[in-house]
């Protein structure tokens, strides 16, 4: 027989154990043969770990590692050659597709039950969850600007210093040393393109077009800017907060120059060529165009490299809408998340039909996912809590567990339900991995993304990591272990505290435990103990500072002025530009919405 020469499994360790038995007991030609074998495995070992690129995790993960390392090994030669078969029956690696839209707890869609008692449906998101994977225990950052970030760069916000939501204007982005998914599967031959709501910034550095992508029309800010509109001042903001000249003149108003006039509603562009303002804010008519270009930029970027056989990577993050109520509604609820909700999945619905019909559908991951738990703090109306406590901001549950499902039909197996832990910067790893471009990731800084491919394609009970970090701005909030939760503002100097919560007992988080719980305070301890020693050992990046809006092709007069104080600097007894550099940012999310 012929046994093929592989890694040191088990039955490789079982013939190394007889033949090491056969020497002891002098057997030479048993010697000589344990030799070669030891020699022949030590240097396939040293291979394997040149090549494989040592990226940096959270020190919790090691603790996992050590303890399941050698399973997942294998596991990873399991999965790595089912990924080379398809790439042999492809003839390339999976096209990715990444679809995230705001502010949806669990349970509004994908689950046809809830949605029956809320007063709307999403059969196409529903039918998608369905054919794939249901994640359950999805967890993102709590707002909106930190969750974008994370995906992008596979690594926590208060990592990247993108910590705060970004309002016109930010004065700051996403840090040039930053490295996105989008350089990553580039550098792997990838065609990428980036459509919707960015909200990573808006100085000329955190350009997507300078961050990997390809081709973009993006937001640089959030669909509060649908309200920065005449339509929006008369129906939703404070009075003369941004048209002064729609009312009349107030006598004791001196500064008249402090309003955002300048902004955009969204920026268009290519790799290495000028970037230019879409529209013309505050015109609310180009606002409103705005989502049908995402979607329609997004198909014709999907046929351009099914036509040229060329792998794709596409984030689509739908904006919605505006935040102006339409006469016009969809659902019998009547909410404005069920009215956003409703046209996205008749969206969803034309894109997984299009993938079919261009023959692609089988060789394309999608994943949809929100990106983080609903406004429930003085937002819109229709955003209730559902099944978790808490909302957008909030480190609870309700804050930063999503709605999240993946389809990929054929190698995705459907009608799963799986309850594993999963973060969203693990879609950065597990992407990376999938594109053929682990090596790409780089390796001098922290990776809070965890390759996830074994759970994609093995299914539930093959995540690995049961552990979530939860920062409110640059706050370590609470940390999960498993069905454990520590909330660590909650404790009080010095005290014992009672912020202990079992997940499976309590979803909601409604009563914390001391005496019950106690054996897990000290373990929650040390969790966080490692995490600071290694934030220490690798520090975070601040966010980088700039005037915003310059560099653009097609700026306005209103636009250009922003690169210059308004005040003149000689004028001041300060720099204007070390102002900005001390701007810590808006601490929240949350503003008014008008009924």
């Amino acid at each position: 027989m012929h046994e093929e020469i592989g890694p040191m499994n088990a039955n490789s360790s079982r013939r190394l154990r007889f033949l090491s038995r056969e020497a002891a007991a002098g057997s030479k030609f048993a010697a000589v043969i344990v030799a070669v074998w030891l020699l022949f495995f030590a240097a396939r070992e040293t291979f394997a770990q040149a090549e494989k690129p040592k990226i940096i995790h959270d020190a919790e993960y090691y603790i996992l590692d050590a303890q399941h390392g050698e399973k997942w090994e294998v596991e990873d030669q399991e999965l790595d050659k089912k990924l080379a078969e398809l790439r042999q029956k492809f003839g390339q690696p999976p096209n990715i597709i990444h679809v995230m839209w705001d502010d949806t707890p669990v349970g509004e869609v994908g689950i046809p039950f809830i949605q029956k008692q809320r007063g709307w449906e999403t059969p196409n998101i529903n039918r998608l969850a369905a054919e794939g994977i249901n994640f359950t225990r999805m967890y993102t950052e709590p707002s909106c600007t930190q969750s974008r970030a994370a995906f992008l760069t596979g690594r926590h916000a208060v990592r990247t210093g993108m910590t705060k939501v970004g309002f016109p204007y930010e004065y700051g982005g996403l840090p040039p040393s930053e490295v996105t998914l989008a350089d990553v599967l580039s550098k792997a031959g990838y065609a990428t393109a980036f459509y919707g709501k960015a909200h990573v910034g808006d100085i000329e550095a955190s350009y997507l077009t300078k961050r990997g992508f390809d081709e973009a029309l993006w937001m640089p800010y959030n669909q509060a800017t649908s309200l920065f509109t005449p339509q929006g001042q008369a129906a939703g903001l404070a009075p003369a907060v941004l048209f002064p000249e729609m009312y009349p003149k107030d006598p004791y108003e001196m500064d008249l120059g402090w309003r955002p006039r300048g902004f955009v509603f969204a920026l268009e562009g290519t790799k290495g060529g000028p970037v230019r303002e879409f529209g013309r804010a505050p015109n609310n008519d180009d606002y409103l165009k705005l989502e049908g270009e995402f979607e329609k930029r997004t198909l014709a970027f999907i046929r351009k490299n099914a036509a040229a056989n060329k792998p794709f990577f596409v984030a689509w993050w739908p904006a919605l809408g505006s935040f102006l109520p339409s006469p016009k509604k969809l659902t019998t609820n009547g909410g404005t998340l069920a009215e956003l909700l409703a046209p996205l999945d008749v969206r969803i619905g034309v894109l997984t039909s299009e993938l079919k019909k261009l023959g692609i559908a089988e060789n394309t991951l999608v994943v949809l996912m929100a990106d983080n738990g609903p406004m429930t703090h003085n937002g819109p109306s229709g955003m209730i809590e559902t099944i978790y406590r808490g909302g957008k901001g909030d480190f609870l549950e309700g804050g930063v567990r999503v709605p999240a499902m993946a389809w990929w039909p054929g190698v995705i197996a459907p009608g799963q339900t799986v309850g594993d832990i999963i973060h969203e910067t693990d879609l950065f790893s597990t992407f990376a991995h999938l594109g053929g471009a682990t090596s790409n990731i780089p390796t001098d800084r922290i990776i809070d993304g965890v390759d996830q491919t074994s759970l994609f394609l093995k299914g539930d009970g093959f995540s690995r990591r049961d552990y979530v970090f939860i920062y409110t701005g640059d706050i370590l909030a609470a940390t999960v272990k498993g069905r454990y939760k520590r909330v660590w503002v909650a404790n009080k100097a010095g005290g014992l505290g009672a912020a202990l919560f079992d997940l499976y007992t309590d979803p909601r988080e409604m009563e914390g435990k001391l005496v019950p719980m106690l054996p897990a305070k000290a373990m929650f301890d040390q969790m966080m103990a490692r995490h600071e020693m290694w934030m220490a050992k690798f520090p975070n990046t601040p966010e980088t500072r700039d005037y915003p809006l310059q560099g653009l092709e097609n700026p306005r007069p209103e636009i250009k002025a922003l690169g210059e104080p308004r005040i003149n600097g000689k004028d001041l007894p300060f720099n204007p530009f070390d102002v900005i550099k001390q701007l810590k940012g808006w601490e929240g999310s949350e503003f008014d919405q008008s009924e």
